[in-house]
C-alpha cells in the first residue's frame, strides 16, 4: 500500500511475510499465490506491498539464480505484490517447533550472516520497483547480549565497515539504493535506542545504514517515543525503517487473572522478554516476577486489543506515527506490520483465509491512523 505524504513523498505500508512458515521457492510463491493474494483481495488495493523474508539457502538461490528470480518475481506481479523491504533479521529455521534464542544465530560476529545480507542485498536491488526511492533490509541487534566482549565488537565492526562498503558500491553498479536498518530487541546487543544511536553514529555521515524502530520493542523497554526521537536526531542517525507492532501491557501483575492469561500465552517457540516498569528484565514468561507494571515481547495484533486484564500498547504506536509521518517530512518512508505469532495466539487463525482476514484488518487498521495524520493513499 502506497501513501502520498503532505511534502510529495510516497510512504510505503507493507505487511512482514514472517508470519508465513515456507522458506524455499515453491512454499514462497505458494503463500504469494494463496494468503498474500487474499489480503490485497480483502483490502481492496491495486498493489499491496510485502515484507518479504527469505531463508537464507533461498536468498542464496535468488542471488545467484536469474531463473529462480525471475520465477519469484512473476509470483509478485500476477498478485499485484511489490517489495521495497525485506526482513533479514530471522536467517532459516523461524517456523521451527522451538525457535528461542537460534533466533539470534548468526550474528554479526559470524560471516555467515554477512554474505546473507549481501545476497538480500542484490535480490532486493533487482526487486525493488522502479518508482522507489531506495529499498530496506531489517538485521539484528548485532548479537544476544552474551557472550560479547572487545573480540566479537571488533569482528562486528569489521563486518559493517565491509557491508558498508558492498552498498556503496553495489549503489554506483546498479543505480538502486538499498539501506540496512539495524534492529533493537531486549536481550541483545543492543536493546534500547541511546545503545543503536551511539553505536551507529560512525555510519551517521551517509543514509545506506541507520535503524528499524520497532514499536513493540520500544514498547516492552518502556522507552518513550519523543525521547527516542530526540536521541536519535542529536546522534544522526536515521530511521530507514519502521516495524508496528503492538506489545502486552500487564498494568497489575499480582491480578490472579493476567497471571493465568499470561501462562497460556507463555509458550514455548519464542522467547518472550518482558520488563518490569523501573525494575529488572527478564529473558522469558516463566521467570516472571516483580510488582510493577509489566510489557511482554508478544506481537499481539494492533487492530484488535487482548483479553482483559491484558491490554496492547497501541498508544505507542500512535504516538511513534506522529512523529514518523505526521511531521512535514516523514522521518522514514518504509512502514511495515509486523504481528508474525498469530499462529501461536490461544484463538490463532485455522485457515488461510482467517489469516489473510485478520492481516486485512490489521493493516486497515494502519492505513486508518495514516488517513488520520494527513496522508492520502494511492489508488
Amino acid at each position: 500500500m502506497r501513501f502520498r505524504h503532505a511534502d510529495g513523498s510516497t510512504v510505503h505500508l507493507a505487511y512482514c511475510t514472517t508470519v508465513h512458515p515456507a522458506e524455499d521457492l515453491d512454499g514462497v510463491v505458494a503463500q504469494l499465490d494463496g494468503c498474500s493474494a487474499l489480503v490485497r483481495k480483502e483490502l481492496g488495493v491495486p498493489v499491496l506491498g510485502i515484507g518479504l523474508w527469505l531463508a537464507a539457502p533461498l536468498a542464496d538461490r535468488l542471488a545467484s539464480s536469474a531463473v529462480a528470480l525471475d520465477r519469484l518475481r512473476r509470483a509478485l506481479d500476477r498478485n499485484g505484490l511489490e517489495v521495497v523491504t525485506l526482513n533479514g533479521f530471522p536467517y532459516a529455521g523461524f517456523r521451527d517447533r522451538v525457535v528461542g534464542k537460534k533466533f539470534y544465530l548468526p550474528d554479526w560476529t559470524e560471516p555467515a550472516r554477512l554474505r546473507y545480507t549481501l545476497d538480500l542485498v542484490e535480490v532486493l536491488a533487482k526487486l525493488l520497483p522502479a518508482d522507489a526511492a531506495y529499498g530496506s533490509i531489517s538485521t539484528l541487534p548485532l548479537a544476544w547480549r552474551a557472550p560479547w566482549d572487545r573480540a566479537r565488537e571488533s569482528q562486528t565492526r569489521d563486518a559493517f565497515n565491509r557491508l558498508e562498503l558492498r552498498l556503496t558500491r553495489a549503489e554506483e553498479a546498479t543505480g538502486r539504493r538499498i539501506r540496512v536498518a539495524v534492529e533493537t530487541e531486549p536481550g541483545c546487543v543492543l536493546e534500547m535506542i541511546p545503545q543503536a544511536a551511539h553505536w551507529l553514529i560512525p555510519y551517521s555521515a551517509q543514509s545506506l545504514l541507520g535503524l528499524c524502530l520497532d514499536t513493540c520493542h520500544l514498547a516492552v523497554q518502556f522507552e518513550r517515543p519523543a525521547e527516542a526521537f530526540l536521541t536519535l536526531s542529536r546522534a544522526g542517525v536515521e530511521v530507514v525503517k519502521a516495524q508496528l507492532s503492538a506489545a502486552l501491557h500487564v498494568s497489575h501483575p499480582d491480578d490472579p487473572a493476567a497471571r493465568e492469561l499470561l501462562r497460556e500465552l507463555a509458550e514455548p517457540k519464542y522467547l518472550h522478554q518482558t520488563r518490569e516498569y523501573g525494575g529488572p528484565g527478564i529473558d522469558d514468561l516463566d521467570q516472571l516476577s516483580g510488582h510493577a507494571s509489566w510489557r511482554v515481547h508478544f506481537h499481539v495484533p494492533v487492530h484488535a486489543a487482548p483479553r482483559p486484564p491484558l491490554t496492547g500498547t497501541t498508544d505507542v504506536i500512535d504516538e511513534t506515527l506522529q512523529y514518523l509521518v505526521g511531521g512535514a517530512h516523514p522521518l522514514t518512508h518504509h512502514l511495515e506490520s509486523e504481528t508474525y505469532a498469530w499462529s501461536v495466539l490461544p484463538k490463532a487463525p485455522k485457515t488461510q483465509q482467517e489469516l489473510a482476514e485478520a492481516l486485512a484488518r490489521e493493516l486497515g487498521w494502519l492505513r486508518d491512523r495514516l488517513v488520520g495524520l494527513g496522508l492520502e493513499e494511492i489508488t
